[in-house]
Parts: C-alpha cells; structure tokens; sequence
C-alpha cells in the first residue's frame, strides 16, 4: 500500500513539473515572438517616416455616419404620442497634399451634413421630411515657397459656404498671401496679413467684403487606428471687427474593424454677419451668439 502512495506521489510530482516546464516554455516563447513583433513594428514605422519624407503626394480621406430612427404609436407619455423622427448625419475630411523640396501644395476639403425628421402624425402643418440642420461645406489650397525648411512665403485661397438650402448665400472666398509656419510635423500655421474676405450673400445690409488679415492653423494626423483632425480658420477685417470671424473644427475616428469604426466631430463658430442675417436686425445690433454642432456614429476611413 505505502508502495502504491509513494508512486502515485511521485506521478503527481512528476506531472507538475512537467506542466510548469511547459509553461514557462511557452511563456517563453511568447516573450520572444512579441519582441520579435514589437522590432517588426518598429521597422515598419520607421519605413514609413522614410516614405512619408519623400517628395511627392499624400492624400487620404475619412468621415463620420450617424444616424437614427424611431416611431410611435398611442405612446402618450410624450406630448406627441404619435410620431416618427429620425436624425442623419456625415461628415467628410480629405487632403491632397503635394510636398516638394522647394515649395508645397496643401489642398483639404472638410464637409458636415446632418438632416432631421419629426412628423406628428395627429396633426397636417408639420413637414413629414428630412429638413437640413448642419450645413458646413470648406475647401482651401494653400501653396508656398520655401525660405527655411520650416517657414515659407505662401498664398492661400480658401471658400466656405452652405450647400443645402442656401448655397453662397452666404459665401465666402478668401484670398491672401503672407507666410506659413510649420513649427512641427503635420502642423500647419498660416499668418496672411493681406487678405481680402470676398462675401457673397443677397443681404447687402448686412454682409460686407472687406480686407484683413487671416490665420489658419491645421494638425492632421494619423496614429496606429486613431485619426484626427483639427482646422481653425480665423478673418480679422481691418475695417471693423463686426466683419470678422472664425470656425475651429475638429474631426477623430477610431478603427475597430478594417475601415469600419466610431467618430465624433464638432465644431465652433463666431460671425455676427450670419448672427445678423438670423436675427433680421442691424450688423451693430446682432447678438453675437456662439454657433455649434457635433456628429457621433460610425466612421469609415477611405
């Protein structure tokens, strides 16, 4: 019997060291394949700094999609137990950028989109459509000749309008030259002190072209799965600071699945030429008020 206790105690051993030494083998090997991994990664990053540091063109492109819909029925709970609503909305974000050892050509395009629905089914005055709500529509090309490797003398033309319900009505088209500044890696800062804000709008009384000065500072970046976006576009008129304004803009997306992922974008503006317009009162007398507007949804990079 002792005989017995003292194999099947051996067997027991036995087994346990065996399963420890397959288990720090294997935890071996995994150490090694993910350092072999983490240089594979490594290389492949610096490959592409290589790349990115060639002359020539980059270009990429990634939006937002968000959306929802819903109904009721006798649900009278709300103030409208009988309804259907429902909320659609993407925004888009592409460059075309052209670098070269003398001089550069960055052209970008942003686009945010949203449309809304609420139809009471009890009453006949309301629309049962999808009506506009966010209308953002920008596009810039900015070309420059180097003077050092980080500053250059530049020229940037740059419109932005509305293009659902009321396309260039307003508008604006910038054109002005100056110099760009880029400090860092995908940042981009542009100081024009001669600019003209063209505006373009049926409301005569209350939009008005003038000359000044305009800055714009974009940082475009992609990090592994994370891309990201930030645009400030700002006119200072030298006529008075009634006809200035600016619009920061700010778009992410993070992939989760190939090109599928989530996003969020939002943005602010200040423009008491629009706020005036709304208002139907006097440029002068417009309350100014802080615009904005965000998105959330699915993503899908280009």
């Amino acid at each position: 019997m002792m005989k017995k206790l003292l194999f099947f105690a051996i067997l027991l051993l036995s087994v346990s060291v065996i399963q420890a030494q397959t288990k720090e083998e294997l935890e071996a090997q995994k150490a090694e394949k993910q350092a072999e991994a983490d240089a594979a990664t490594a290389e492949v990053a610096a490959i592409q700094a290589k790349l990115d540091a060639l002359p020539g063109w980059r270009k990429g492109a990634f939006g937002v999609i968000g959306g929802s819909l819903s109904g009721f029925n006798n649900w009278y709970a709300q103030g409208a137990p009988n309804n259907d609503s429902g909320n659609i909305g993407f925004t888009l974000n592409g460059f075309a950028n052209l670098i070269q050892e003398k001089f550069f050509w960055r052209n970008s395009l942003t686009t945010n989109l949203n449309w809304v629905k609420l139809d009471n089914k009890d009453i006949d005055t309301d629309s049962d459509n999808f009506e506009p709500t966010t209308d953002v529509f920008n596009i810039s090309s900015l070309y420059g000749r180097n003077i050092t490797k980080n500053l250059a003398a530049s020229g940037l033309m740059e419109y932005r309008t509305t293009i659902l319900n009321n396309f260039n009505d307003p508008g604006y088209l910038d054109v002005g030259i100056g110099a760009t500044w880029t400090p860092i890696e995908n940042l981009i800062v542009v100081i024009h002190p001669l600019n003209y804000n063209f505006v373009f709008a049926d409301n005569d009384a209350v939009f008005e072209s003038s000359l000044g000065a305009k800055i714009v500072a974009d940082y475009t970046r992609q990090i592994g799965a994370i891309a990201f976006k930030t645009n400030l576009s700002a006119f200072q008129s030298y006529k008075t600071s009634e006809l200035s304004n600016w619009t920061w803009t700010n778009s992410f997306s993070y992939t989760l699945w190939k090109m599928i992922g989530v996003g969020f974008d939002f943005g602010l503006r200040s423009n008491q030429q629009e706020a005036a317009n709304f208002q139907g009162v006097a440029l002068e007398d417009a309350d100014n008020d802080l615009q904005s507007y965000y998105t959330f949804g699915l993503s899908y990079k280009f």
